[in-house]
Parts: structure tokens; sequence; C-alpha cells
């Protein structure tokens, strides 16, 4: 076997649900989308009636600000006790899982689930650790989902770590061996998003090809070739669910300050995370804008301290399509309840237009604290909300997914919430559970 001890990878032994239950009301969307949607949550609800499902292990993010917080993270904490004391989560023998996801957008988009070791990951700005964050880290929304980590004796990922594998080395060719591998799931998701379907990997052989494939992208002379760098590796890049690898960490140095046996913390479970690393060239994965949308929005002391910062014009009139914006310029459209349009930025504060804006929304939001902010990942959805009364919604470009390892190596994390690893209802979903206490 290879020595993959500086890979930051192990082999995770996942928990799934008992073959009784059924898996469409089990798997349940990323807690983290439609945080301003409560309806779907309740739709959600509604349909799994009384069946177990992960929805009962999870804290929809939309519930945050619920003044029933913290009884519904308690909830959420004995439940997972509950899960495991009545055998709903059963165990899977050590091994990887291999992913087919299909979305209403795509027909596949291939992953592999396995387990990366926290001491390998930094969020700080100027990390040059093997596995990064892409964009900004918020500290400030890390408490309410380290009080379900920590209150937790189980971790169900929504994370996706993304691979710079132009040759496809790690994760497709293992496709090729399908009908050698246990199939654990195949079914339908919920809400019409798509198909998920599962294989336990755990042949030794299969295991060391990935092994060696990882540490040759982690080889310093290859990242040279590639971004120009030298001596600095980065392995696997945070494509979604950034807080909740840093609620992870978190937990882990928490963890490492109180012990007394250093020996003790080699192999303890909440060093390591459960992610789905899905490669860059998938043909399946495709960067998508988040959007912006305002609540409680003077509009008009809005548009008017907007023109006077960085030059901006703005045009009212009805907003074209995100594909009909100028690429040698930094724009984007907005939607109000009574207007569309574009507003140009003449002179940006950033080399993305959604870092220029940006940089003026944190200003206006400090300056306005009754106006909140909210980041939406779908045009239609974000145009609804802005064309509400006191609202706005912005409509922003997207970047090119393969300018993304070497603008992190070089320039280091993106502005928060920059993109989006597909539209909403193409996030993970989740399936699988792993115990993170001893």
């Amino acid at each position: 076997m290879v020595d993959f001890s500086e890979l930051a990878v192990k082999i995770p032994s996942v928990l799934l649900p008992a073959a009784k239950f059924d898996p469409q009301k089990w798997s349940v969307i990323a807690c983290d989308q439609y945080t301003s949607n409560r309806k779907y949550w309740e739709d959600v609800h509604n349909f799994i009636g009384d069946s177990p499902s992960t929805l009962d292990l999870i804290l929809p993010e939309v519930y945050l600000e619920d003044p029933e917080v913290n009884r519904l993270i308690k909830k959420v904490n004995t439940n997972m006790i509950s899960y495991l004391t009545k055998k709903i989560l059963t165990p899977l023998e050590p091994g990887f899982i291999l992913i087919d996801r299909q979305t209403p957008h795509v027909q596949s988009r291939k992953g592999l689930l396995l387990a990366v070791d926290l001491e390998k990951y930094d969020y700080r700005p100027g990390s040059k650790s093997l596995i990064r964050s892409t964009e900004e880290t918020i500290t400030d929304r890390l408490p309410p989902r380290i009080k379900i980590r920590q209150g937790g004796c189980l971790e169900l990922p929504h994370i996706m770590l993304l691979l710079d594998d132009p040759g496809r080395s790690v994760i497709e060719p293992l496709f090729k061996h399908l009908l050698e591998l246990p199939k654990i799931y195949d079914f339908d998701l919920m809400m019409n998003s798509g198909r998920l379907t599962g294989y336990h990997l755990k042949d030794p052989a299969l295991e060391e090809q990935v092994f060696k494939a990882l540490a040759n992208l982690a080889d310093p002379t290859i990242n040279y070739e590639k971004y120009g760098v030298k001596d600095e590796v980065l392995l696997f890049a945070v494509g979604d669910g950034n807080h909740s690898l840093a609620t992870a960490k978190a937990i882990w140095e928490e963890i490492k300050s109180k012990a007394t046996d250093p020996s003790e913390l080699e192999e303890h479970p909440a060093r390591y995370c459960l992610v789905e690393v899905v490669n860059l060239y998938d043909e399946g994965l495709f960067f998508h804008p988040i959007h912006r949308v305002l609540f409680n929005v003077n509009t008009d002391l809005f548009f008017g301290q907007l023109q006077a910062h960085d030059h901006c014009q703005i045009k009212y009139s009805p907003a074209p399509s995100l594909e009909a914006l100028p690429d040698n310029t930094q724009c984007f459209c907005f939607f109000t309840n009574t207007a569309s349009g574009v507003v140009t930025i003449n002179n940006p504060s950033s080399n993305l237009t959604v870092g220029s804006l940006q940089t003026f929304l944190d200003d206006f939001l400090q300056r306005n604290p009754q106006t909140k902010i909210d980041y939406v990942h779908g045009e239609q959805e974000t145009k609804e909300l802005g064309c509400r009364p006191g609202n706005i919604g912005f409509l922003l470009p997207s970047m090119d997914k393969q300018d993304l390892f070497k603008t992190v190596i070089i320039d280091g994390a993106l502005p928060r919430k920059t993109f989006s690893m597909g539209e909403a209802d193409e996030k993970r979903f989740y399936m699988e559970a792993r115990k993170i206490c001893p």
C-alpha cells in the first residue's frame, strides 16, 4: 500500500439507513439551501411525515434565527443518539463510496466519498495548507454550527471538495469497475432533484489506485508546472460547505486543546471530516454565480449611494439576461418591485464583479443595520425575492471554474459567496453518516 499519510485522506467507516427505510424520505438537501424559503422546508417535512430522515439530524439554516433555535439544536443531538440506539443507522465496512448523481440539469456528476484530515486544512487568510477554503470564512456564522457538532455524536456531510485533475486520474477510472462494486443505494431524490446512486469501494487494489493518483496530483513539481508557484501544493479546494468544514476544524482544535494524552488524538474520529470529492473537470459540474438579495432596504437611498461608489452607472431598463452582459466590464443586473436594470462599475475595487459589489454591500449593511442580506443560488428565486416591496435582487455573472485553483494559490480566498457548484437543487443531499465520538 502506498504511504498516504501526507495526503490528508482516510478511508471512512460510514453509517447508512437500514434497508427497510425509504431512502427518498431519508435523504434531504444540504441545510444551507433555501435559506429564505420556509415553504420548501415545510414541504420537505410534510413529504417525510413520520419516516426516519436526515431532516431529524440536521438544522436547516432557514431556522437559525428562530427563537427556539437552541431547543431545535438539542433535539437534533438527541435524535442522533436515538437513531444509533434504535439501529436506524447501520454500519458499513470501511471503504470509499463512489457516487453518481443525476440532477435536473445534468445526467451525471461523479464523486468519491472519503474522510479528510483536519490537520491538513486551514481556512485562515494566507493559508498554504493542503486543503484550503476558496472563499472568505465568516467566523460569526460558526457558533450555531459548533453547537450542533459539539453536542452531536454524528456528522452528515454536505461538504464537497474539488480536485484539479484535468487528466481525470482519480475518480473517473473507478467508474470502469462498477460491475465489480456492490451498489448500496439507487433512488430518486425528493422534490424532483434527480437521482442518487452509490457503490461501496473496498477493494485494496482500487484504494491504492486512488492514493497513487492523489499522490501524483500532490507532487510539488506538477503543481509548479500547473500554477507557476514553487513549493506550494493545493490538493483539495472547498467547493461547497466551507463553514461546515470550518466548524469541524474548530471542534477539533478544541478537542486538541483539552487532550491530556496526545496519543489519543492520532486516530480520534473528530480529527477527520466526511466529504465528497469531485473533479473540477467533471462534465456534470458547472459553476454558477451566487446572487444577492437585500431585505428591508430603502431603494432610493441604496441606489443613490451606489451611484457615487466606484463611479457606478445605473441604467433603468428591462434587465437583460446574464449571458447578454459584456465580458470586458464589471456589471450586474438588479430587480426591485418597481424597476430593473444594469449597474456598470467604472472604478472596480476588486478583480471580480462580485468582489466589487460585496465591498459596497458590506459597507452599506454596516451603516444600515436594519437591512439584511441573503445569498441565493437561483436566478428565478432572486428575481422573485427582489421584486417584493422593500427588497433588491442582484444577479451576478459567473467565473470560469478552470481559474479556481490558480486564483486561490496566487490571490488567496475569493470574495465570499462568489460561485456555486450548480443550482440549488443540484446541491449534495445527505445520505451517509459517520460517528465523530470515540
